[in-house]
């Protein structure tokens, strides 16, 4: 096995979280948390990188094993509103890793399609993804819900993050973001939102306040995310994605409101008794109300059924191939 140590300061509570902004109301009172000290999250790598069963598993500090997706509070600690991240995918690279939402302890794991590992093609200019790319623990796009404004369901998933700093991150790495507007964008039918954010070490952290801050201080960034997500499914054969509000980015107000939608669907997600056996796993470790909290012993079990940790496989030559569209 190994392992690798992130650290992340956060605000917590069994479900939900507090946050306040100008024009957004505050999840719930903020009597009912408490602040924590710094907390460290260990990542375990199980299976062969680049091989249908490579993992990351994370765990506490103390070796508790925990489910990124569930027991990673969404909040963090702080004056602004800042979120935590779970990266999956670091900026310019292709492998499509993602959290397991249907495995046990949602580990992070590289898409498979048609039994092959998925790699998302270079679109030139574009090398690999074009931002630090994961999503926000503790929520969940709801696929039996019809947004009022995209008119389309959720994809299933949580929410999506696209992370702008300057740093390249690493898979199962946790960062705190300050969100800064959202993206719709409408895959196959389903509401897929995307988050733009932005990590607060980064040096433009403070200048960065708002999507219009991201057109003065990364001038193209926005339209170059628009044109990736527009087109990273074309090499596979597929249409160009669509997006709700005509391609427009909506405000940071607007996504924190996404955001507390989402959190409220994945609550409701955790309190379901039984599942289904193609649902979502809910299986945790710190969700002191939900009937799916299991026991450190159940959690470890998880991990340790998983294959030993090896060397990474070769990946194809032909994840490194560019593709060229006219604009």
């Amino acid at each position: 096995m190994r392992s690798v140590i992130y650290t992340a300061s956060k605000f917590s509570a069994a479900f939900l979280c507090s946050q306040s902004s100008r024009k957004s109301k505050s999840f719930i009172s903020a009597a009912a948390f408490h602040l924590r000290k710094m907390v460290h999250y260990l990542t375990e790598q199980r299976g062969r990188p680049d091989s249908t069963d490579y993992r990351i598993y994370f765990k506490t500090s103390d070796g508790k094993y925990i489910s990124p997706f569930h027991d990673i509070p969404l909040c963090v600690a702080d004056e602004q509103i800042l979120f935590n991240m779970v990266v999956e995918v670091p900026r310019w690279s292709n492998a499509k890793l993602e959290i397991a939402t249907k495995e046990p302890l949602n580990p992070i794991k590289q898409d498979v399609k048609k039994g092959k590992l998925r790699y998302v093609a270079n679109i030139f200019p574009h090398k690999g993804y074009i931002w630090n790319y994961g999503a926000l623990p503790q929520t969940w796009e709801d696929p039996n819900h019809t947004d009022k404004e995209t008119r389309c369901c959720g994809d299933n998933d949580p929410i999506d993050v696209c992370e702008i700093s300057s740093k390249v991150c690493v898979p199962g790495q946790v960062i705190q973001v300050k969100v800064l507007g959202i993206l719709a964008l409408i895959d196959e039918g389903e509401t897929d939102w995307k988050v733009i954010a932005i990590n607060i070490e980064d040096p433009d952290a403070s200048s960065l306040n708002s999507i219009e801050d991201v057109r003065k201080i990364k001038p193209g960034y926005l339209e170059a995310t628009v044109d990736w997500l527009k087109k990273y499914k074309v090499p596979d054969g597929k249409p160009e994605n669509k997006f709700a509000f005509n391609g427009q980015f909506k405000d940071k107000d607007f996504a924190i409101e996404v955001i507390k939608s989402t959190h409220s669907f994945w609550k409701a997600l955790v309190m379901r008794k039984k599942m289904k056996g193609d649902e979502i796993v809910c299986q945790n470790t710190s969700l002191c109300d939900s009937p799916l909290k299991c026991s450190d012993a159940e959690a470890s079990a998880v991990v340790q059924a998983a294959a030993e940790y090896g060397e990474p496989l070769a990946v194809s030559s032909e994840v490194d191939k560019w593709h060229f569209f006219a604009k």
